[in-house]
């Protein structure tokens, strides 16, 4: 594929990067890091890749989700991206550092602006995060956190179910009721939602924490459900603003972004079946609607 590089200001030597920034996750829960770099980087163009075929990563093997992110990496250097976000947190895990070694283009997470996030966040130094057990049993964010500040004590859980909560809820909430009932989240919460969430929740509470970290994707989705059983004196983080500003950074200091004035595109690719289940469902975490989403067919790994 022909690069869309160009230099626009030949005067003065500056190089503005046309081509799209690549995007995956194992299914819609990315879709929150790709709002967030729409809202600070609205000129960049996305191209993102929804692995639902093989959701969850979670429970899987690492070294089965380390194939998958090598895999859909190669898809997305084919369609010449200029960067690569892994808007997973299992993913990130599981496949970041083997990325980054293969690939030329740069490759980011989001754990590690996730981590900065929470241990500048936390003033008594102890910090919470609810992920899926892949990520939860990596210990990604404890190091990452702890490499931050030594002093903080991390306490980590994992939470699957929050996944299907929130996927589950972004089904039920598509009639008029359930849309005003959804209006600040997109997800409509249902009453034994909150049974599980204090089921996993209340022992972090009970450690006093005052930082939780949203250690996967969708928990974004749940921000609402989350933040009312563990209270206002805890602060959410979600990775999802802290990588697009990291994105932000890495686009300036390499002369990568898109042409002041560039019209974007969006493209969404799945390799779940049912692509408009993805393109109703992956509108509303966006908040806009998506036009057309592809299917893919991945071989096996």
């Amino acid at each position: 594929m022909e690069s869309q590089a160009l230099q626009s200001n030949p005067s003065d030597g500056t190089v503005f990067d046309n081509r799209p920034i690549g995007v995956f996750d194992s299914g819609y829960g990315g879709l929150t890091v790709a709002r967030a770099l729409q809202r600070r980087l609205p000129e960049e163009s996305i191209v993102y890749f929804g692995d639902s075929a093989r959701c969850p990563y979670g429970p899987r093997d690492q070294a089965e989700v380390d194939r998958f992110v090598q895999q859909i990496c190669s898809w997305l250097t084919e369609r010449d991206v200029k960067m690569i976000v892994i808007a997973c947190n299992t993913a990130t895990a599981a496949g970041l550092v083997h990325a980054q070694q293969v690939f030329e283009v740069p490759v980011v997470g989001v754990v590690e602006p996730g981590a900065r996030a929470a241990a500048h966040t936390t003033r008594n130094r102890r910090v919470g995060v609810i992920a899926t057990k892949g990520t939860v049993d990596s210990n990604a964010y404890a190091d990452a956190i702890r490499h931050i500040d030594a002093g903080i004590t991390v306490f980590s859980t994992a939470t699957p179910r929050f996944v299907e909560i929130a996927e589950m809820g972004l089904r039920m909430s598509e009639g008029p009721i359930e849309d005003f009932m959804a209006e600040a989240t997109k997800v409509y919460i249902r009453p034994e939602f909150e049974d599980i969430a204090r089921q996993y929740l209340e022992p972090l509470r009970r450690c006093e924490i005052d930082t939780l970290v949203l250690g996967c994707t969708h928990y974004p989705l749940l921000k609402a459900l989350i933040g009312g059983v563990v209270g206002r004196p805890v602060t959410l983080v979600s990775s999802a603003d802290e990588t697009a500003r990291d994105v932000d950074h890495i686009l300036t200091r390499r002369g990568a972004h898109a042409e002041p004035g560039h019209v974007p595109t969006a493209s969404f690719f799945t390799t779940g079946a049912d692509t408009e289940e993805f393109r109703r469902f992956g509108g509303r975490v966006l908040s806009r609607p998506m036009d057309v989403v592809e299917h893919v067919d991945l071989p096996a790994v």
